[in-house]
């Protein structure tokens, strides 16, 4: 049983710190992982039946309708259990609520095809962030 907790007092949870800084600052060596926009942010944790944090990623409103989806992660022990596509079924749950039209994220270019498989589609051209590609992907909602 997973327990789905969103955190909308905008600011970074400690399990949602806890769950990038492991997956992207440890494993993939990002140096920027934390920015201004955790404050302007909703976050999303995933948790196990125990209460022991697994995934997490934050939302904020974009332009046109859209809302951007980003630092979506999932600790290593929990990875392919489809937490990665409840966490999207959650955001985009949310963005509907919202009224939102559209999500929105900046996909790693290795992730490309999990994404696509969940709908989302190439807006825009490769770009760098820190050392590793990325490409803007859209769903309409």
């Amino acid at each position: 049983m997973i327990k789905v907790k969103w955190y909308e007092d905008l600011r970074l949870p400690e399990d949602a710190r806890m769950i990038r800084d492991t997956v992207f600052v440890k494993e993939q060596q990002f140096k920027d992982e934390f920015d201004d926009m955790e404050v302007k942010a909703l976050h999303l944790v995933l948790y196990d039946e125990a209460g022991a944090p697994m995934a997490t990623a934050r939302m904020f409103p974009g332009e046109d309708g859209a809302y951007h989806y980003g630092r979506i992660a999932v600790l290593k022990e929990y990875r392919g259990q489809g937490l990665g596509r409840t966490l999207l079924d959650e955001l985009e749950k949310k963005t509907r609520q919202l009224g939102g039209k559209w999500g929105e994220l900046g996909a790693q270019c290795r992730a490309r095809g999990f994404y696509e498989k969940c709908g989302y589609i190439a807006c825009g051209d490769e770009y760098y962030e820190e050392y590793c590609p990325h490409v803007p992907m859209r769903k309409k909602l």
